[in-house]
């Protein structure tokens, strides 16, 4: 979740038609690539390799209504293994090779990876070399031979990955010493090809080369480091499977500060070496945090934990699967609170519940992420002697109306500003949707709506699941029909009436804003 504390129609298959033009290196620029996509159709035509009635490559999309091009119909992808490697400049493309194994759900003519910002120079199929193009922000893949319906097919993609070409729009962030990922909500494809939508989640292994004087570091725990004269290379490993847009790799000039969770959970903090003893305060409370998260929610979800503390100017921190992904500002800003900068390190550390482990099933969902994540950020204000919950609350009201106004109701919030995808991340996301969840606790009661919380992350538990399934959830626990209480919560234009509090009033758009409160 892009947070700044400091400042679906059905699925469709591919189409089944010829082979797309031999395309066997395309460039970096879309201009040029388009050139390049034209000029092999019209030489594999005059060549007799396809008729000229042929449809040419197309972007696909899963049909969310967000994003409506992100992901890709026909399979189900079940790991990658991404290799990287890093020359010491954050300036210039990594070679790179993305290994993919899928489950195929309906028969395929066509493969369609979500890529872009960088440059294919070739695909394998089955271990056997295939025919590709680039269109849109999809890299279109032509089998030898149809993929057939329930079979598993592995594909090999070498390509590069361009930090500086992934700036302006998220996936690669440059640091002071290397490289950092930022992939919400769309970026991952253009770090490396995937099917990048939370609701295909998958295991994933990265290998990261590098020179030996630099630290690698991913999501999951390191299986392998081996130093080969002037590299060496890391190999991390999740264990349990992640959205795209969670991925983390970092490389630069870290300090691995290493120590123990609750039940011995193993957590590391990766920080630039330079400031380790500076970011010791702020690290040594990450397990009193999950100390305090799994009191209200249950056993952490994951196999270990830390901070990824970038020496970068992002505008917001991430919840990256593991790893969490904080700018060193946060820590070092003179007016910044220590119970706020805590607030929002408990925010991150919550959505490895809400959104890592319990991903969205669709973009439309994450309210789910958000508003639990906001939530608990506030309950730990709250409870460590600082802004209480219903104040928040009762801001959040006061301006609830302008939000839904200005975004869209909570569960329906309007698409992201052309070129602006993280503009998807509006205050009704953050307290706007925390405030539906203090309306349920209020209609329900707390008893009732501390079961919802738990069950919530146990039954789907490292799956994907939506808004319906969250409203079914808390009608069988409150033991009774919750649909219309939360449908007028969720996608009503304005805020109905807070249980308990009939005397709250959220002012109309037109009125004079109040000042918002800061998502975290």
């Amino acid at each position: 979740m892009p947070d700044t504390p400091h400042t679906a129609p059905a699925p469709h298959t591919a189409p089944a038609h010829a082979a797309p033009p031999v395309h066997p290196a395309a460039p970096t620029r879309r201009s040029r690539r388009s050139r390049g996509l034209r000029a092999a159709l019209v030489a594999a035509v005059s060549a007799g390799l396809v008729a000229a009635a042929v449809p040419a490559p197309e972007p696909l999309g899963i049909g969310d209504p967000l994003f409506p091009h992100l992901g890709n119909p026909g399979y189900d992808v079940l790991a990658y293994d991404i290799a990287f490697t890093y020359t010491g400049d954050n300036t210039k493309p990594l070679n790179a090779v993305t290994k993919i194994d899928a489950l195929v759900t309906d028969r395929l003519e066509r493969i369609n990876l979500d890529f872009a910002h960088g440059e294919v120079r070739s695909v394998h199929v089955e271990g056997r070399p295939a025919r590709f193009a680039l269109t849109g922000e999809d890299l279109v893949i032509q089998p030898d031979h149809p993929v057939e319906e329930g079979t598993r097919v592995t594909l090999a993609v070498t390509h590069t990955s361009d930090p500086a070409a992934a700036k302006a729009v998220g996936g690669w962030v440059r640091t002071s010493d290397g490289l950092a990922m930022a992939n919400q909500a769309d970026a991952a494809h253009r770090v490396f090809p995937c099917n990048d939508h939370p609701a295909d989640k998958a295991y994933f292994t990265f290998r990261i080369t590098a020179p030996k004087d630099l630290t690698a570091v991913a999501n999951g725990r390191r299986a392998d480091h081996t130093p080969a004269g002037a590299n060496s290379t890391w190999v991390y490993r999740g264990s349990h499977p992640m959205a795209t847009e969670l991925a983390q790799v970092s490389i630069g000039r870290s300090a691995v500060v290493r120590r123990t969770g609750p039940h011995g959970l193993p957590l590391r903090d990766v920080v630039p070496a330079a400031d380790r003893k500076r970011m010791e305060p702020w690290l040594k409370k990450t397990p009193g945090h999950l100390e305090w998260m799994e009191r209200k929610v249950g056993r952490y979800p994951f196999e270990t934990y830390g901070v990824l503390i970038a020496d970068a100017a992002t505008g917001f921190e991430l919840e990256t699967q593991t790893l969490s992904l904080f700018e060193r500002r946060l820590f070092t800003h003179p007016q910044l609170p220590a119970w706020y900068i805590e607030s929002i390190m408990v925010h991150e550390l919550a959505h490895h519940w809400f959104g890592n482990s319990v991903t969205p099933r669709a973009w439309s969902d994450l309210w789910l992420n958000e508003g639990h994540a906001t939530w608990y950020e506030a309950l730990y204000a709250e409870e460590t002697g600082h802004l209480t919950l219903e104040r928040r609350m009762r801001e959040a009201y006061t301006a609830s109306d302008r939000w839904r106004a200005a975004g869209g109701p909570p569960a329906a919030p309007r698409p992201p500003s052309p070129g602006q995808k993280i503009s998807l991340f509006r205050p009704v996301v953050y307290d706007g949707s925390a405030l539906v969840l203090y309306a349920l606790r209020q209609e329900i009661g707390k008893d009732a709506f501390q079961r919802l919380q738990r069950r919530w992350v146990t039954e789907y538990a490292h799956g994907t699941a939506g808004t319906a399934d969250f409203v079914r959830l808390a009608s069988d626990i409150a033991g009774r029909d919750l649909t219309a209480f939360m449908k007028a919560w969720l996608y009503g234009e304005t805020t109905p009436r807070m249980p308990g509090h009939p005397e709250w009033r959220s002012k109309a758009p037109s009125q004079r804003p109040a000042q918002d409160v800061k998502p975290g």
